[in-house]
């Protein structure tokens, strides 16, 4: 089970300083003995295992080495350090800090109810099977392959559409004019996707042209204000179940954690 350490982001502001405060042979600190501390620090000990859930946010993809395992050992002996010197102050009975701190707490120990869940519940073939049939069976969403430019205000979107049809280029308006860094360097070209991909204004703008056509209006977002071009649409194949298997075990395992989420509300008393 992976936990997610919010300290992490403390310990990696720290970790800086505490290399400079470090004396040399400090960095040669062997690899974690599980059997002893990793470090005492006024009487109170760190555990080593804090130290390997520490280091798998830290190491952010880098190698094992005696570097990290020091980084980790100070990070650590100051994470107890000035936590320690928190609750001195009292800073852990603030309601705020508190409350933070609980509900961290309740959310990791829901994470963990959670998996647990899921893995005593394992997703079996005959589910996935079952899933894909399903899939299998009904209509597919079309696809869509389309053009568009995204300008601020439907003043600029009405004159790029007036200028549309005084046959400019609706590629070369897009590398110009668009505000949307992803399409417009290609002419405002956007990949295949169906309607789900796009936000519900400019899909029910999108499916409602024809091959070929473009917006007469602007098409009014949360991002700004598009023309879109419809270039062609089709009807996908749904891939073969191995292509797709841990997809399906992924949305059925979502199911599992509605029905652990149902399951304890069922019996709760909420008011």
């Amino acid at each position: 089970m992976r936990i997610a350490l919010l300290p992490a982001l403390i310990l990696l502001s720290l970790a800086p300083l505490a290399q400079a405060q470090t004396p040399a042979p400090v960095a040669a600190t062997p690899a974690v003995d599980a059997g002893k501390p990793l470090a005492v620090v006024n009487g109170q000990q760190i555990p080593a295992l804090y130290g390997e859930l520490v280091k798998r946010e830290m190491a952010q993809g880098q190698p094992d080495s005696p570097q990290l395992d020091a980084r980790v050992r100070e990070s650590l002996i100051n994470l107890e350090l000035l936590s320690r010197a928190a609750m001195d102050k009292g800073l852990d009975k603030e309601p705020l800090l508190a409350a933070a701190l609980d509900i961290r707490r309740k959310d990791q120990l829901a994470k963990a109810y959670l998996e647990d869940y899921v893995k005593a519940h394992p997703i079996t073939d005959t589910e996935i099977q079952a899933a894909y049939d399903k899939a299998k069976a009904g209509p597919l969403e079309p696809e869509y392959r389309a053009h568009h430019i995204l300008v601020k205000t439907e003043a600029e979107a009405k004159k790029i559409i007036a200028d549309l049809g005084k046959k400019a280029k609706f590629e070369d308006l897009a590398k110009k004019l668009s505000l949307d860094p992803g399409s417009a360097k290609n002419g405002g070209a956007l990949d295949w996707s169906d309607r789900g991909a796009f936000v519900k204004e400019f899909s029910d703008a999108m499916a409602g042209l024809k091959k070929g056509e473009t917006t007469k209006t602007p098409v009014k977002t949360q991002f700004g204000y598009h023309i879109i071009r419809l270039d062609d649409m089709r009807q996908p194949q749904l891939p073969p179940l191995n292509a797709v298997r841990g997809e399906i075990v992924k949305q059925l395992q979502q199911l599992r954690i509605r029905d652990a989420i149902a399951a304890a509300r069922a019996d709760a008393k909420i008011e």
